[in-house]
């Protein structure tokens, strides 16, 4: 698992060859069948929007310091914390924002994965280093990779955009005196039952899991998530913050969505995702030339005939389907596309029009 070097512009893991500020909301269009976005479903269920209205009437006010203890109280009950291992957060995305309050030195990313965290990193000055995985070996995390002098590491589980759940162990392993190990669960609560989730470890040294509500529960305009880790390290990344940095219905959302009915809600949704991918693999590995790269979030990632990608992108928006495509990732390609998990019909729709536009570009040898 090669690695590049910090700052380095050139090269195929270089910070110039990756736009890392595209996410696949940029992909979508009025009337465009949504395949970009991995957030599932196109709003909140109705008793969350009955939550969430209900805080209208208190928006007059600032955001109460008994609500923020409220959400940090019942995260930590869900994840066997306690309070102040919480830090309520707007999204996850305002965690990778704030990794630079730590003050790395050397930062390492492993990719291909979610890009914020070194965009925002490396807006800091950041000395940042790239962490490849491989396909070959299903996308590995080899510890040993990283570079030793790396004081931050960041890893997510399962990864964006290759779905791979790392197992725990190799997670931890990734742990070092000094170092501070981010990991990314942001669809951690997309896999049934959480396997490797680290979010209950309050013991592994310099730990810091960021969570997101914006998934499960389809809240990517409203923007709630958390962090979990020592207190000490939550101090640290929330000294730039200001005042009031999670509004009220995002309180009330991290609230209502870890009580005790809508985490078994949420647990049957992934469940009923899990069914959906592994029918959406099937159809989709079954066309020529594609290969689907297994995992287990609510997303595929796949690899098109070599030169085909844009082409098939073109086609796909042509005919009515919006894909994210895969090059902004580092360590992925032109020819890599990443799909979101949908039920049957939008999904065999998919299908259908993907074949049908590797038929219009894929030459016969």
């Amino acid at each position: 698992m090669p690695f590049d070097h910090p700052r380095a512009g050139h090269g195929p893991g270089g910070p110039g060859a990756h736009d890392l500020r595209h996410h696949g909301d940029a992909e979508m269009a009025d009337g465009l069948l949504d395949f970009a976005v991995n957030v599932i479903g196109d709003g909140p269920p109705a008793w969350l929007r009955d939550r969430l209205a209900a805080t209208l009437d208190g928006l007059g006010r600032y955001p109460r310091a008994d609500h923020d203890r409220q959400a940090r109280e019942i995260v930590a009950v869900r994840h066997g914390r306690t309070p102040d291992e919480v830090l309520p957060l707007a999204g996850s995305a305002e965690g990778f924002a704030l990794l630079p309050a730590l003050r790395p030195r050397l930062a390492a990313v492993v990719h291909p994965g979610f890009t914020e965290p070194e965009a925002a990193l490396r807006d800091a000055d950041v000395d940042v280093v790239r962490v490849f995985t491989d396909a070959a070996d299903g996308h590995t995390v080899h510890p040993a990779a990283v570079p030793d002098r790396a004081d931050l590491v960041v890893v997510g589980n399962p990864t964006n955009p290759t779905g791979v759940l790392h197992p725990a162990a190799t997670v931890r392993s990734l742990a070092r005196p000094g170092r501070v190990l981010v990991v990314d669960e942001a669809f951690a609560d997309a896999v049934p039952g959480e396997p490797e989730s680290l979010a209950g470890d309050g013991e592994l040294p310099g730990l810091l899991v960021l969570r997101s509500l914006t998934k499960t529960w389809a809240l990517a305009g409203l923007r709630a998530g958390y962090a979990l880790g020592d207190p000490a390290l939550l101090a640290r990344l929330a000294r730039p913050r200001p005042p009031w940095p999670v509004s009220t219905p995002a309180l009330e959302a991290i609230v209502a969505c870890c009580e005790p009915d809508a985490l078994s809600a949420a647990d049957q949704r992934a469940r009923e995702l899990a069914g959906h991918r592994v029918s959406m693999t099937t159809a989709l590995a079954s066309i020529e030339g594609v290969a689907v790269s297994g995992g287990v979030a609510p997303y595929l990632l796949l690899h098109l005939p070599d030169g085909t990608g844009h082409d098939v992108r073109r086609l796909l928006r042509a005919a009515g389907i919006a894909v994210r495509r895969g090059d902004t990732f580092p360590g992925l390609g032109p020819d890599h596309i990443r799909v979101a998990v949908r039920p049957p019909e939008p999904a065999r729709r998919l299908a259908e029009e993907l074949e049908r536009a590797l038929r219009a570009v894929v030459v016969p040898a």
